[in-house]
């Protein structure tokens, strides 16, 4: 490599490397990435990014000396955590030069991520990427990586399935609400008790959008907490059955051994519907609804079991579809690296030229018009140096100084 040549480096730890413990320790949030980066400057670092999620914290950044640059960046992780660098040897990964663009890749376009195709990666390494340009540690080499691998990113999402099939249940249940109502922001939710299933579904029914969100519950006192932790609206447990009229998705939580809901309340909420169809999504264990509903003609009952088979194809698909996407990442890391290479090339070739054309000149004065002794002086001054040079490594003491040469002579003339 050319002394001096900035390369890239990441150093970190993830779902794969390391303790939940250690993560949590090393955690930076947005409003400690101005003293991290800080404190990487200190270290020497001139150009770094510090991406923290639940899934991984590591330092992706750019240095001419790799030991020197896995040395300061292990340590401010470890200062970071307040624990020895030797401590942290078994639970961190390094990676350089190829290897490091390939998982700088792979993490942008949510292949390494601990949930395959998680839509919320992309965001994070842009947020902590505004945030180094803002401390001042984004230079043309991380910036021209960063570019690519968002370009990497954007092929993966429009080539691939990685990112079209829920894979949880929160998601399974948004997925065929948008299938049956369509936009969520045209839909009414109602959450009927306070389990932890169906805060976790309402949260991502909101997340997605959701218009409306009603919550309601036996215990009034505990329907007004959760709507407040939603923020969103509560009902009387006595209004059920209007509540339910006024609902185009109802989410049970109930889990209290009773059957919260029946074939015939369904069926007169839906005549009042002017039969609009309501999904259902059964959250309580033991389950809220009775399983008659699902013979009511507009009524489309899940329960845990069903969206859990939902949230298992979309696994199994975004498996499949991830490794069309590391296909992806492995052919733009090739032409990264090769583009690299070229960038690298380019002030020697601009210094060759402008050599050449500074001799061309210098012999077309001298010739005065002569065109032949103008050729035989050019070709004799370009010549010059490079023949002297090569017979000094030929004399060298290192026997293969001179092949190694002699190779690089002939790729770059296309001798025989």
């Amino acid at each position: 490599m050319t002394a001096g040549l900035l390369r890239p480096i990441v150093v970190g730890a993830n779902h794969r490397s390391s303790s939940l413990a250690l993560r949590d320790a090393l955690f930076v949030d947005d409003a400690q990435q101005g003293e991290f980066l800080a404190a990487l400057r200190d270290a020497g670092l001139t150009q770094a990014l510090a991406i923290s999620t639940c899934d991984r914290v590591e330092v992706l950044a750019y240095h001419h000396d790799m030991a020197v640059a896995e040395a300061a960046l292990t340590g401010a992780l470890a200062r970071k955590a307040g624990l020895a660098p030797e401590s942290l040897a078994n639970q961190l990964y390094t990676l350089t030069e190829r290897d490091a663009v390939r998982h700088c890749f792979s993490v942008t376009a949510s292949l390494d991520s601990l949930v395959i195709g998680e839509p919320h990666v992309l965001g994070q390494v842009k947020t902590c990427h505004r945030l180094a340009r803002d401390a001042g540690l984004v230079g043309a080499e991380l910036e021209t990586l960063l570019s690519a691998a968002y370009g990497v990113a954007k092929r993966v999402r429009t080539e691939t399935a990685v990112a079209e099939r829920p894979v949880s249940i929160a998601s399974a249940a948004v997925q065929v609400a948008r299938d049956l109502h369509g936009d969520l922001a045209e839909c009414e939710a109602l959450l009927v008790g306070s389990g932890d299933m169906g805060e976790l579904v309402a949260e991502a029914m909101l997340a997605a959008g959701l218009k409306r969100l009603v919550v309601t519950a036996p215990r009034q006192s505990r329907a007004e907490a959760l709507a407040e932790t939603l923020n969103c609206h509560v009902g009387a447990f006595d209004d059920l059955g209007q509540l339910l009229v006024e609902a185009d998705i109802v989410l049970t939580a109930l889990g209290s051994r009773q059957q919260a809901l029946g074939s015939e309340q369904l069926q007169t909420a839906l005549r009042k519907r002017r039969r609009k169809p309501i999904f259902l999504v059964d959250g309580g264990i033991p389950g809220d609804i009775d399983p008659a509903v699902n013979r009511v003609d507009g009524a489309y009952l899940y329960d845990l079991t069903d969206l859990e088979r939902i949230a298992m194809e979309g696994r199994a698909t975004r498996e499949v579809a991830a490794r069309e996407g590391f296909a992806i990442v492995d052919a733009e890391v090739e032409g990264f690296v090769k583009g690299r290479a070229a960038r690298v090339a380019v002030p020697a070739i601009v210094a060759l030229r402008g050599h050449f054309e500074a001799v061309r000149e210098s012999v077309m004065a001298e010739a005065g018009g002569d065109a032949e002794r103008a050729t035989r002086l050019l070709v004799n001054r370009l010549l010059h140096d490079p023949s002297e040079v090569m017979k000094e490594i030929a004399g060298s003491p290192a026997g293969d100084a001179w092949e190694a040469a002699e190779g690089v002579l002939k790729r770059l003339f296309r001798l025989q």
